[in-house]
């Protein structure tokens, strides 16, 4: 283990190995050496060999050494082959190696001692013993740990070897099982397909069976069914679950009896169960009428004993509710039968037996109705008593308006009580199979939600005394209380509820009635008015009221009466060709007929066209100002919309002008200037089909074509259009006369303009814009006059024609 660079001997010095030398045993220095001698100083020092003592001989493996990488695999093979031969692989090599050391041993020890090499080569060589038995038992104690391992992988390795086997074995039988199954499975296919078709064919017997049966039931029940109805004490059933399971097997069994005509004797036991149904269903009515006649018996005599009206109140509605809710399956069974003839919203029903239940229905509503109105009869009397007394001692306005809400809070309560009992509602409805026509063909003094008639009978018979005036208040405060939505609120029950009688009882009755107050007043105040010969002259027009101060009476008087029926009817039946409108329109256009040629006859100064144009012009500005466009007597499509000012009306007679023919374009360019004025004219647009004359005469009178359309609006448009369109001729002609002859009638230019002032401030003193138009639309026509043909300008030509006067023209530059 020690190599002679180590160390060198040294007499003197004692020499030790470096502290970093790594070795496995430090050897203490010998005491055996003896001190230098210096015999020989030729001989030159040698180092001393290891000693023998030093070396290990340990039969043991290797260390782990890193082997050259390999660069192919002929090269591996090489590496492998050099590291086994390099002295760790065979027992030879390791035998020679041992006998090198010992013999390398030995000569060491002799120099060790200091013998000679002449000396030592004579002495005898102690030759190791070498036992290869203990070598071998060495070697195996050695890697005894590496030779259990080596037992444990070749046991693992025949445990393996069993596995493997055995995994063979058992691949091999788990293919034999799948031939075998693959096999049974071919051979159970067409029995699998065989029970599958057996299957099947148990399904259809199955369900024929059920249907054989079933049809079976229907016939077989009429048994069971007959002896129940016609039993002794059958009566009671109406108060059982049971009975309402008999009316749906009843209508089961005539459904499908009718669905099947073909089966045998199905007419027979349709009738047969038909009857059944019937006597079920008159069962069900006598004992809900001697329910009511129980609960009428006991509330009836405390109602009409008490004064109270919270208490008869509580008694006729909380108590009679609980008294008759009270029962087993009644009511419930009387339900089933009104669902049967209708829906929730009380539209009839479809189906064979609909028109059996409805009967029933009608009858449990009258029976129903009828104890109510007995019941009730002391509140309806004292409500009444209430309202004739208002009336004397307050006013038939105020007592009206109580009677409305207290009967329409009693129409409220009756209805909730009904939708509980009977489970539907019954609102309006137009179909004559409604639940709303079977509860409104019995009349009663009751108020209900589909009996509005007491309310305005009574109310008629207080308001038929009274004047136009009342009744339209009345009728205004019932449209605005409770027809009007109020979008800010929620709609609850009730109110809805009043919103429903409201507009019943005003289209039904309310509103006849009043149109009738109206025909009246129109026939007494406009048809048949007496008008004394002032009321034929032009009064002078106030600006606050756009001219209706000073209007014709009867105009006046038919002003007043639009806005009345305005304020107590809701626009939609104003503005939608309402009869009384058009009456009123066209009476007050034959009144104002009658007085023009009453003015011409008497020749009283008042001008008659200017009297037509001022009256027709205030009437068409009030309509459009109330936003009545179409004036008809029926069905209408138009409607006009308020331009917020009268004055600014008067542009729509003028805007058809340029239209005209050949004829009345002379007219049609000196009013063309109106439309830069006055915006959305249309009523002049039918001005050459309708006016006829010549420029010294025109006709007044109507068109047939306005008379046969049945628009008074149209036929006040026409009289409009004539009426100006006479006047601006008459005036022009007078001028150009004046002009080319020095004087009309022993009047100058002048004094005809001063006479025309004079006329338009009359009429339109605080109108003097109406008062320029005119004037403008003069001169330009007496300028077409002259000069025979259509001009395009529009222009004045300063001195040529009438001027239009100083006073006039003050006004010329106001707009609107």
């Amino acid at each position: 283990m020690y190599d002679e660079h180590w160390y060198t001997f040294t007499p003197e010095v004692q020499q030790s190995r470096p502290s970093g030398a790594k070795t496995r045993h430090r050897r203490a220095n010998s005491l055996l050496q003896q001190p230098e001698e210096t015999t020989d100083n030729n001989i030159p020092e040698e180092p001393l060999p290891a000693l023998f003592e030093d070396q290990e001989e340990v039969n043991a493996p290797p260390e782990a050494t890193v082997l050259r990488r390999a660069k192919s695999y002929s090269d591996f093979y090489d590496i492998a082959t050099a590291h086994l031969a390099g002295g760790y692989g065979g027992p030879k090599t390791k035998t020679k190696k041992k006998k090198t050391k010992g013999r390398r041993n030995n000569h060491s020890l002799w120099d060790a001692l200091m013998i000679p090499a002449s000396v030592a080569s004579t002495l005898p060589v102690e030759e190791d013993p070498y036992d290869d038995a203990l070598d071998q038992g060495l070697l195996q104690a050695s890697q005894q740990e590496y030779l259990l391992y080596h037992d444990q992988l070749a046991l693992t390795e025949q445990h393996l070897g069993t596995l493997i086997d055995d995994a063979n074995s058992a691949l091999k039988t788990l293919e034999t099982l799948c031939q075998s199954f693959r096999a049974v499975e071919e051979q159970t296919t067409s029995f699998k397909a065989q029970c599958d078709d057996l299957l099947e064919e148990q399904t259809r017997l199955q369900t024929l069976a059920d249907e054989v049966g079933t049809d079976l039931h229907y016939y077989a029940y009429l048994d069971s069914v007959s002896r129940r109805l016609n039993a002794l004490g059958a009566g009671r059933l109406v108060d059982d679950d049971a009975f309402g399971d008999i009316l749906a097997n009843l209508d089961s069994c005539i459904e499908f009896m009718i669905q099947h005509p073909q089966y045998r004797d199905a007419d027979t036991y349709q009738a047969r169960y038909q009857a059944l149904l019937t006597k079920a269903l008159h069962l069900l009515e006598v004992g809900f009428t001697n329910r009511l006649d129980q609960v009428s018996g006991e509330l009836a005599r405390q109602i009409t004993n008490t004064q109270s009206e919270s208490a008869r109140h509580a008694l006729a509605y909380g108590r009679f509710e609980e008294i008759l809710m009270n029962s087993y399956s009644l009511i419930p069974n009387i339900q089933r039968v009104i669902l049967g003839a209708y829906d929730q919203n009380g539209q009839p029903r479809t189906g064979p037996n609909a028109d059996i239940f409805a009967n029933t229905a009608t009858n449990l509503f009258h029976a129903y109705f009828m104890v109510r109105d007995r019941d009730l009869k002391p509140l309806t009397q004292h409500d009444l008593a209430t309202f004739h007394l208002e009336c004397k001692e307050l006013s038939i306005d105020t007592a009206a308006r109580n009677f409305v809400k207290q009967c329409f809070e009693r129409s409220f309560s009756e209805a909730t009580l009904f939708h509980k009992i009977f489970s539907i509602e019954a609102p309006y409805s137009p179909n004559p199979k409604s639940a709303f026509a079977a509860l409104n063909s019995h009349q009663r003094s009751l108020v209900t939600g589909t009996n509005i008639s007491p309310i305005a009978t009574n109310l008629q018979s207080k308001l038929q005394t009274c004047d136009l005036q009342t009744i339209c208040n009345l009728v205004g405060w019932v449209t605005n209380e409770y027809l009007l939505v109020d979008y800010d609120e929620d709609e609850t029950p009730f109110v809805a509820h009043c919103r429903e009688l409201t507009s019943r009882l005003l289209a039904e009755h309310l509103w006849t009635f009043t149109d009738g107050f109206f025909d009246a007043e129109i026939t007494k105040s406009i048809t048949k008015a007496v008008v004394p010969p002032e009321a034929l002259k032009l009064g002078a027009t106030a600006a606050a009221d756009g001219g209706s101060s000073a209007a014709f009476p009867v105009v006046k008087r038919a002003i007043e009466l639009l806005v009345l029926f305005d304020q107590s009817m809701p626009k939609e039946r104003c503005q939608r060709s309402s009869p009384v409108i058009f009456r009123l329109v066209r009476e007050t256009i034959a009144a104002l007929q009658r007085a023009e040629v009453r003015i011409k006859a008497a020749k009283n100064g008042t001008d008659p066209d200017l009297f037509m144009i001022k009256n027709l012009l205030i009437l068409k500005n009030e309509l459009l100002t109330l936003e009545i466009g179409d004036v008809r007597n029926g069905t209408g499509t138009g409607q006009a919309t308020g331009l917020g000012s009268s004055i600014q009306h008067l542009g729509q007679i003028w805007e058809s002008l340029p239209t005209a023919g050949n004829l009345f374009g002379l007219v049609s360019s000196s009013v063309s200037t109106f439309s830069s004025y006055i915006p959305g004219s249309s009523l002049l647009s039918r001005a050459a089909g309708s006016i006829t004359g010549s420029g010294s005469g025109l006709t007044t009178t109507t068109t047939s074509g306005a008379a046969e359309s049945q628009d008074a609006g149209e036929q006040l448009d026409e009289l409009l259009r004539q009426s100006i369109y006479a006047f601006t001729r008459r005036w022009a002609a007078m001028f150009n006369e004046a002009k080319v002859k020095a004087s009309v009638g022993g009047k100058n230019l002048t004094q005809l303009e001063r006479e025309l002032d004079e006329i338009l401030e009359g009429a339109f003193a605080a109108q003097p814009e109406v008062m320029e138009k005119l004037k403008e639309a003069i001169q330009l026509d007496a300028q077409t006059q002259l000069t025979g043909g259509v001009k395009t300008g529009t222009g004045k030509e300063k001195g040529s024609v009438y001027t239009g006067g100083s006073r006039a023209s003050k006004g010329s530059s106001r707009r609107m």
